[in-house]
């Protein structure tokens, strides 16, 4: 048996494996040491990949369900009743009745055939995963930085002083190597790891500063701490003088603001905070934040605030600092609010961000009576009915759609509920990649092939949704110069018919990817390696410099170049390098400079005061004392990617941690069966007393209540989330902030 080179799937990271395979089973897996960007870093997740990919759920056919069963149907008659019924609903109610959900943590390139199935239907309805975590800071950087596409990264390597609020990359990674850097990172005198969270947690362990502020105090801290960089002149002000525009405009907002008495509600030491900001003028200081800001409370509001603190330190785009990165694919859309062409939610008005809507708004929009509500949902990798908010919610609406139709691997709960599931390849048996291969300076992707062969009638997604276009009328009749050109295995040929071709018929650009998936995918028998070809020749002027220092010549044959070194080096391929001295430039505001004046922000920041927070945070408290947080990063969790409950067999997979003096408080004990209840609903789980959090704070991880071979393993989280419990801009959840109640059961 010979190793398979291949990748991790399950997480943003996509660390590097190796598996062995027998009778085309994956029985063995171990990191793979030439990946250029894992080295040999991989976790016990990557280690199952297995359970993943084989697992009794797996659908291998297409699936309709007929009365309240489903049975096996072929590929034309269930492509062929779906576009039928999709036909029939848009001719009744018109393209804004059709939305899609996308998920997938390292399979994407089902991605664009979806997308554009649904824009050349006539409807924006993009929901996304992306839309219920980081859409708020999507927004918040299109406002200060002009483009919602604009991320952060960290300069891991010239940072002396790294600060992480609302991470905990010991076990949610988001990084490379995440473990393998954080703890040696740690162990150098010379660098400081500063932890701002509320528990102690797995990398709160390894902090040099633990700032353990009070739940939900996110603004109170970092309103504090942009007051003192004011008010004590600690800021770089050669930097904001040359690089910021509008800081005279905001400075009122927090000169008189009260920061003692603000710390004091976080519950931390006002001269701790002031000797954290006077190491902001003497540090090389980068910041990385996670899901405790982006699902907490006033999460928008906590992103730009990020901005402000990030541009008085003058740490944006100098070294040691945070950098925009490079990325491979092509960059995210700007969804600008003012566009009477941007759509809105229907029902309740909340305006598409970087392209996409955010799930916790769709029951709402399926379950209005608005006549252009939400009837049908194309499924994407997704799973809803246990990854996003309010499962109770989701149910109800789900029951109402006209048409569902689930692309997946597995019976999920969503497909339970879906009129049609189309069985797609698994991460190990078609070709894919992800979208997430953005990093700095170094840019690397990696091609993941087929390294186990499909047992059923599995398509690639790509493959899928060009049958449907097919069958919807969505697809051009097309030369037979195209499909010999493909044929011919020369890839200029290819791509100069292909240009004449759309050159000659402007119109066919739209279905550019079913164009190529239908001529270039059949000859390389892949839909989705045929669209990496064609991605890679519309690279931006940025990719190709960057592309060109990674030693790909610049000219009109470098994306054929990069194409076939992705082919031929299966474990990835340095393919970009970011030039730190002229990443500012990708600023896109009207001046080139970082905009700190907004209004909408400034109204807000009127509610982040101490007496008002403190109002807000005992709200409710004599119905739901302690503070929940509706996902936890463990080593048992894998979303909803791990159906297989054998993968943690003999651990203690899910469970509520408490702390030990709510435990005595409460009369419960390690171990035993608790009720938690909130406004959305209530869930039983196992109670485990532990010190990893703090009095009144319970965490439950994601990923839970999947119904596997007929049994549920774990707890749903989101049954006892709320919808409606979320960002007033980007209608993100606040889960890290949700208020509860237990008991015995």
């Amino acid at each position: 048996m010979s190793w398979k080179t291949t990748n991790c799937a399950l997480c943003a990271q996509n660390c590097g494996l190796e598996v062995q395979v027998e009778n085309n089973r994956i029985v063995k897996v171990r990191a793979d040491k030439n990946n250029p960007r894992s080295e040999g870093y991989v976790c016990r997740k990557g280690m199952n990949v297995a359970y993943h990919t084989h697992n009794a759920d797996r659908v291998l056919y297409p699936m309709k369900k007929v009365g309240d069963k489903f049975e096996r149907v072929s590929w034309d008659q269930a492509i062929g009743e779906i576009a039928e019924n999709l036909k029939g609903v848009l001719d009744a109610h018109g393209p804004r009745s059709l939305s899609w959900v996308l998920s997938g943590q390292g399979n994407h390139f089902g991605i664009p055939f979806v997308s554009r199935f649904g824009e050349l239907l006539g409807s924006q309805n993009n929901y996304t995963a992306l839309g219920q975590e980081h859409t708020g800071r999507y927004w918040a950087h299109g406002v200060t930085m002009g483009h919602q596409g604009l991320m952060f990264t960290k300069d891991l390597k010239n940072t002396d002083m790294l600060v992480v609020l609302g991470w905990n990359p010991m076990m949610s990674h988001q990084t490379p190597q995440a473990r393998r850097k954080i703890t040696k990172f740690s162990k150098d005198p010379e660098k400081l790891l500063v932890v701002i969270d509320p528990r102690v947690s797995e990398t709160a362990k390894y902090a040099d500063i633990h700032l353990a502020l009070r739940p939900g105090t996110d603004g109170l801290l970092l309103k504090s701490m942009i007051s003192i960089l004011i008010n004590e002149g600690w800021y770089d002000k050669e930097y904001v003088e040359n690089h910021v525009n509008g800081l005279d405009d905001v400075a009122p907002w927090f000169k008189d603001f009260d920061v003692k008495a603000a710390l004091k509600v976080c519950e931390l030491e006002y001269d701790q905070v002031v000797d954290l900001c006077r190491k902001f003028t003497e540090r090389r200081w980068c910041l990385a934040d996670d899901l405790g800001v982006l699902m907490g409370r006033h999460s928008t509001l906590l992103s730009y605030l990020i901005v402000v603190l990030l541009a008085l330190g003058g740490r944006i785009c100098r070294p040691g600092g945070n950098y925009f990165p490079g990325r491979f694919m092509m960059d995210p859309p700007h969804s600008d609010p003012e566009d009477p062409n941007t759509w809105r939610t229907q029902t309740t008005g909340f305006p598409a961000i970087q392209g996409m809507f955010p799930p916790n708004v769709m029951p709402e929009e399926i379950l209005s009576d608005h006549p252009e509500r939400l009837r049908v949902v194309i499924n994407q990798n997704a799973n809803p009915l246990r990854s996003y908010a309010d499962t109770t919610a989701y149910e109800e609406a789900f029951r109402k759609l006209d048409l569902a139709v689930t692309v997946d691997i597995a019976m999920s709960e969503t497909a339970a509920l879906s009129h049609y599931v189309l069985p797609a390849k698994s991460a190990y048996e078609g070709w894919d990649s992800t979208i997430f291969s953005m990093h700095f300076p170094e840019v690397y992707f990696q091609m993941r092939r087929p390294v186990v062969e499909a047992e059923g009638e599995q398509l690639e997604e790509g493959e899928i949704y060009t049958r449907l276009a097919d069958a919807m009328g969505l697809i051009p009749e097309l030369p037979e110069s195209l499909y010999k050109a493909a044929e011919s295995g020369d890839g200029k040929a290819y791509r100069d018919t292909l240009m004449g071709y759309v050159m000659e018929n402007p119109t066919s650009a739209g279905a550019l990817p079913f164009i190529v998936a239908k001529t270039l995918g059949k000859a390389l028998g892949s839909a989705h390696l045929a669209v990496l070809s064609a991605v890679l020749q519309v690279r931006s002027q940025t990719q190709m410099e960057e592309a060109e220092r990674a030693g790909f010549p610049m000219g009109p044959d470098q994306g054929l170049e990069i194409f076939q070194a992705i082919v031929d080096k299966p474990e990835g391929v340095l393919v970009g390098l970011v030039d730190p001295e002229t990443n500012l430039q990708n600023l896109a505001t009207p001046d080139g400079k970082i905009k700190l004046y907004d209004e909408q922000f400034g109204e807000w920041l009127k509610e982040i005061e101490p007496a008002r927070e403190i109002e807000d945070l005992e709200k409710d408290k004599k119905e739901y004392p302690l503070i929940m947080s509706a996902g936890r990063h463990i080593d048992t969790n894998a979303n909803t990617n791990m159906r297989d409950p054998a993968w943690n067999e003999g651990k203690r997979a899910c469970t509520l941690i408490m702390n030990p003096a709510d435990a005595e408080e409460l009369g419960l004990s390690d171990g035993q069966m608790v009720k938690v209840t909130t406004e959305a609903g209530h869930e039983t789980i196992e109670l485990e007393v532990t010190e990893l959090t703090r009095k009144g704070y319970l965490m439950i991880p994601h990923g839970f209540g999947l119904v596997y071979d007929g049994k549920t393993f774990g707890a749903n989280v989101n049954r006892l989330t709320k919808n409606t419990h979320r960002d007033r801009i980007a209608a993100t959840p606040i889960h890290r902030y949700v208020p509860c109640r237990v008991e015995a059961v």
